[in-house]
C-alpha cells in the first residue's frame, strides 16, 4: 500500500505511522523550509544535532520525506501525479485547501478511481464549524473529556497526552484499511471525513451512552471511576498503589486480602451498585486497612489472588517496568549515526509483525530519490524544481559528516591495506 502523506502536527501523522510500521510505503510531503510544525516543538530534541524535537520522531518513523512547495503549480502538480501512483491520500489542512490548488479529493480520484482520501479536521467537512481550526486542547473541552476530568469540585482538567489527536488518528488509520480494502474489491476509492471532535464525542463511551440514555451528567471523580466501588487510588503505608476491582468476586477477595472477609458479606457492600450507593463509608474502611500495608506486600498478595491492582509510574518506571521491557516496546534505529529510540507498534502480529524499519526522516531526506523513483524524473528536471524553490533536497548534516569522518579515520588506522 502507498500512501501520500501531507499531514503534519499529530492526528495525521500518527494514523500514517501507524499503516508505515504495518509496511506501507509512506511519502510524507512537507513544505520547504517550514516542514511540519513539530520539528521545532522542542526542547527536547533529538540527540543528532539536527534540530528535529523528541515530539517529531514520536509520530513520523518508517517514512519517506519529500519536501513540495504544492502552493506553486509545478508543485501542484507534483502531487497529483503522485496521487495517480497511489492508494491512499492523508491530509489535515483547513477545509477546501487543497481545492484551492486543484487537488481537492474529487479530482483526485478523476485520475485515479481507487484513490482513497482522507480528510483530518478539528470539527469534520459539513456542518457550522467545519472551517475553523482544531487542536487537541480544545477538542477536549469541546467533547466534553474535560467536564469528566479533574477531581470532584476542582478545575476541568485536560488529559496529559492528546488523546483526541491520538484516537482520531487510530480511528483514521482503521477506516482508511476498509476503504482500501473496499477499493481493491471494487475499483473505487472514497472520501474519509475524520473530524477530531467526532472522535472525541465517541471516546465519551459509557458516559455517552449513560446520558443519551438515562440522563446522566457525571460529575468529576477525580481517580475514582464513576460506577466502579472500589477503582481508584489508595495510599499505603510507604506509596500509593490502584485498586481496581472489577467484580464482585474479586472485592471478595481483596476484603480476605485485607483481613476483613466481613465487608464482602455485608449486604451494603456485596454487590456494585451497593457499593456504589455506599461509596464513602466503604472506602473509608478500605482506606484505613490499605493504610496499614506495605505497598509492595500489598501489590503481591493481590496479584497472588488475581485481584487487579498496580503503582502509578513516572517515565523512568514505566521503562523500567519488567513486562514494558520483556515484551520490547522499545526499539532503536540510527540517525545520522545515533541511536535514537522510538516505542514501536504496541500490538504484535504473528504473521506479519509491525517494525521500526527507518527513523523518523529529515526534511527533505528522500526528495529526489523518490521523484525519481516514482515519477521518472532525471537529475536535469530535478535541478531545474530545486533552483525554482518548487522542491528542497536535505543534505547531510554536518555533525554525520563529521562523524563519518572520525568513522572512516579509525576504521584506516586499523587497516593494513590502508597504509601508504
Amino acid at each position: 500500500m502507498r500512501v501520500l502523506d501531507l499531514s503534519r502536527i499529530l492526528a495525521g501523522p500518527w494514523a500514517t505511522q501507524a499503516l508505515a510500521d504495518l509496511g506501507a510505503t509512506v511519502i510524507k510531503v512537507e513544505r520547504p523550509g517550514a516542514g511540519d510544525d513539530t520539528r521545532g516543538w522542542g526542547p527536547p530534541f533529538l540527540p543528532d544535532g539536527s534540530g528535529d524535537s523528541c515530539y517529531y520522531a514520536a509520530a513520523n518513523r518508517n517514512k519517506e520525506a519529500v519536501a513540495i512547495d504544492f502552493s506553486t503549480p509545478a508543485g501542484a502538480d507534483l502531487i497529483r501525479r503522485l496521487a495517480g501512483r497511489s492508494d491512499v491520500l492523508v491530509e489535515n489542512f483547513r477545509t477546501g485547501t487543497l481545492a484551492r490548488h486543484g487537488l481537492d479529493p474529487e479530482g483526485l480520484r478523476a485520475e485515479n478511481p481507487a484513490l482513497v482520501t482522507c480528510s483530518i479536521t478539528g470539527f469534520g467537512q459539513t456542518g457550522p464549524d467545519a472551517t475553523r481550526a482544531g487542536y487537541d486542547f480544545l477538542i477536549q473541552g469541546m467533547g466534553g473529556l474535560m467536564a469528566l476530568t479533574g477531581e470532584p469540585g476542582g478545575r476541568p482538567l485536560r488529559a496529559g497526552i492528546p488523546v483526541a489527536d491520538l484516537a482520531t488518528g487510530l480511528y483514521a488509520a482503521i477506516s482508511i484499511l476498509a476503504a482500501v480494502m473496499h477499493a481493491r474489491a471494487t475499483g473505487k476509492g472514497q472520501h474519509i471525513d475524520a473530524g477530531l471532535l467526532q472522535a472525541q464525542v465517541a471516546m465519551l463511551a459509557n458516559h455517552a451512552a449513560g446520558y443519551l440514555n438515562a440522563g446522566t451528567l457525571p460529575p468529576r471523580s477525580g481517580n475514582a471511576h464513576a460506577t466502579v466501588v472500589p477503582y481508584r487510588d489508595f495510599e499505603a503505608k510507604d506509596g500509593t498503589l490502584i485498586v481496581a476491582v472489577g467484580s464482585d468476586s474479586q472485592f471478595a477477595k481483596l476484603c480476605s486480602i485485607l483481613g476483613r472477609p466481613d465487608l464482602a458479606h455485608d449486604p451494603r457492600f456485596a454487590r456494585n451498585a451497593g457499593r456504589q450507593a455506599a461509596r464513602d463509608e466503604l472506602e473509608a474502611v478500605l482506606e484505613a486497612e490499605i493504610a496499614r500495608w506495605p505497598r509492595e506486600a500489598l501489590l503481591a498478595a493481590m496479584a497472588q489472588e488475581g485481584v487487579p491492582g498496580g503503582p502509578i509510574n513516572d517515565l523512568a518506571q514505566v521503562f523500567a517496568d519488567r513486562q514494558v521491557v520483556a515484551t520490547g516496546v522499545v526499539e532503536e534505529v540510527g540517525r545520522a549515526g545515533v541511536p535514537v529510540r522510538l516505542v514501536g507498534y504496541p500490538q504484535k502480529l504473528s504473521a506479519t509483525p509491525a517494525a521500526v524499519r527507518s527513523p523518523p526522516p529529515r526534511l527533505g531526506e528522500h526528495t529526489r530519490a523518490v521523484l525519481a523513483r516514482e515519477l521518472g524524473l532525471e537529475a536535469a528536471a530535478l535541478d531545474t524544481l530545486e533552483a525554482e524553490g518548487v522542491i528542497f533536497q536535505a543534505r547531510e548534516p554536518l555533525g554525520a559528516i563529521m562523524r563519518g569522518a572520525e568513522a572512516g579515520a579509525r576504521g584506516a588506522r586499523k587497516s593494513p591495506r590502508s597504509r601508504p
